[in-house]
């Protein structure tokens, strides 16, 4: 596999699936590979073939996912202005045929589409938190996220999510307002 250049911060790890005649294990998360993310809460996501999840971005906690069954297209954008591949924007074919995982800092845009029914299972490093659930429109061109569909169901909520110009004038606001660190 070529190597693929992700957004700072941003985890690909691959996963061993190990068969037997009783089925698969496979190991999702493990402390020594050294990820920065540190899970206080787990969760399982059913998801209907071309549904798109998103996208959103996240003040403080960071993500941790694998899809578990089924196919996903992860789209990623990094939206942290100190970051060095701000503005980085790609896709990652996950599929549950070849396990990956990913960890997913705060301040890096996601949204997941899936092509098939599939289910993902994803860690947070924080607890839920309204002010912590920022978004914009998934299909916003300013993104630059090369997604391959054109149509997907979306919620609700996502459908009611700003423009990207509107998100990253918020992210900017707590951007500013951060404690620089000098060196």
């Amino acid at each position: 596999m070529s190597e693929i250049h992700l957004p700072e911060g941003v985890e690909l790890h691959e996963l061993t699936p190990h068969r037997d005649g009783r089925g698969v294990f496979t190991e999702l998360f493990r402390a020594e590979w050294g990820s920065t993310a540190e899970p206080v809460q787990w969760n399982a996501v059913r998801s209907n073939a071309d549904v798109l999840r998103g996208v959103h971005v996240h003040l403080v906690h960071d993500d941790y996912l694998t899809v578990v069954d089924g196919r996903m297209t992860l789209g990623l954008c990094d939206l942290r202005p100190t970051s060095p591949t701000y503005r980085m924007a790609l896709t990652l074919d996950l599929d549950s045929a070849a396990p990956r995982a990913v960890a997913i800092p705060h301040g890096v845009a996601h949204g997941f589409h899936f092509e098939a029914d599939s289910i993902h299972v994803y860690a947070v490093s924080h607890y839920w938190n309204l002010d912590d659930e920022l978004g914009c429109r998934w299909d916003d061109p300013g993104l630059g996220i090369p997604w391959t569909h054109k149509d997907a169901h979306i919620s609700q909520r996502d459908a009611d999510l700003p423009s990207l110009d509107q998100l990253l004038e918020r992210l900017s606001a707590h951007y500013d307002s951060e404690p620089s660190v000098s060196t």
